[in-house]
């Protein structure tokens, strides 16, 4: 079976891809979104690296959307 969503394709189970550090990301990512994105200079380099990944996805998201 496989799995996608748009550009991205698992042949795996996902679950099996999302970790206690990644769920952590994601909610630390929606905290910082709601307080106003602060600056990435302050952000340790992998969560810095983390938040690009999510803002990148969460805009291509945004963009399908209004499609």
């Amino acid at each position: 079976m496989v799995w996608g969503r748009r550009r991205v394709f698992l042949d795996t189970c996902p679950r099996s891809f999302v970790s206690a550090e990644s769920i952590g990301l994601v909610e630390a990512f929606a905290a910082w979104k709601l307080v106003g994105s602060g600056d990435f200079a302050s952000l340790p380099a992998r969560t810095a690296d983390a938040f690009c990944v999510l803002e990148n996805e969460l805009r291509t998201e945004m963009s399908n959307a209004t499609e």
